[in-house]
C-alpha cells in the first residue's frame, strides 16, 4: 500500500496530478483544496496517499496535510459515500469547517457538495460525530469571548441562527481585530463580516 508519494510535479489538472517518481508517474486524484495548494509544474512536492485497491483498478487520493487524508478515510467510511463524493465534500469544506458541520449537525452545509443530498448529509452528520479529530484552532476559538459584550455578540448571532462554534470563532476574530473596549454594536458588525 502507498501511503506518501515524493517526486516531481509533471501534470497538474482540476481533478488529478501525476507526479513523477524515479520515472514512474503516479497518478492522484485529489480535492479542490489540495488542488490550489500544490507548487508549480517541474516542483518538488510530497502528497500523503491513500490506495483504494478494488477488483478492476488500483486508485491513488493525494492530500495536501494529514487532517484532509483522515477526513477523506472517515468520509468514505460512511455508507453510501465514495470517494468520489468524498472528494466533493472536501473540495468545498477544509477538514476544520467538515468537523465544525458535523458537530453543529449542520447538514445544510454538507449539502452544498455535489452528490450529497439531504439523506446523505443527515447520515454524514449522525455517522461521523464524535469520529472526526477536533481542528487544533479549535480549541483556542471556542474559548475566545471573554468580555460581556463578546457573550451578547455570541448570543446574538446564535439567535441569527449560526451554529455556537462558528459564532464564538467569528466573535474571537472580531476580538482580535477590535480594540478592547469595543461596544457590543461594534463587536457584531465585525463578527458578521467574518461569518
Amino acid at each position: 500500500m502507498i501511503a506518501r508519494i515524493s517526486g516531481t510535479l509533471v501534470v497538474k489538472k482540476p481533478e488529478y496530478v501525476v507526479v513523477d517518481v524515479g520515472g514512474v508517474g503516479y497518478r492522484l486524484f485529489l480535492s479542490l483544496n489540495s488542488f490550489y495548494n500544490l507548487p508549480e509544474i517541474d516542483s518538488a512536492i510530497t502528497l500523503h496517499v491513500y490506495t483504494l485497491v478494488r477488483d478492476d483498478a488500483i486508485h491513488l487520493y493525494g492530500f495536501i496535510d494529514n487532517d484532509e487524508k483522515d477526513a477523506f478515510i472517515r468520509l468514505i467510511g460512511v455508507s453510501g459515500v465514495g470517494p468520489k463524493v468524498a472528494l466533493s465534500i472536501l473540495s468545498g469544506l477544509k477538514p476544520d469547517e467538515l468537523w465544525l458541520a458535523v458537530q453543529n449537525r449542520d447538514a445544510k452545509a454538507l449539502t452544498k457538495a455535489p452528490g450529497v443530498g439531504k439523506k446523505t448529509a443527515g447520515r454524514l452528520v449522525l455517522e461521523l460525530e464524535g469520529k472526526l479529530p477536533e481542528p487544533q484552532d479549535q480549541a483556542g476559538a471556542a474559548a475566545a469571548p471573554a468580555s460581556p459584550q463578546a457573550e451578547d455578540a455570541v448570543s446574538a448571532l446564535i439567535n441569527l441562527g449560526y451554529p455556537e462554534a462558528t459564532a464564538r470563532k467569528a466573535v474571537g476574530r472580531a476580538q482580535a481585530e477590535l480594540e478592547p473596549q469595543a461596544g457590543l454594536e461594534e463587536i457584531l458588525r465585525r463578527a458578521l463580516k467574518a461569518v
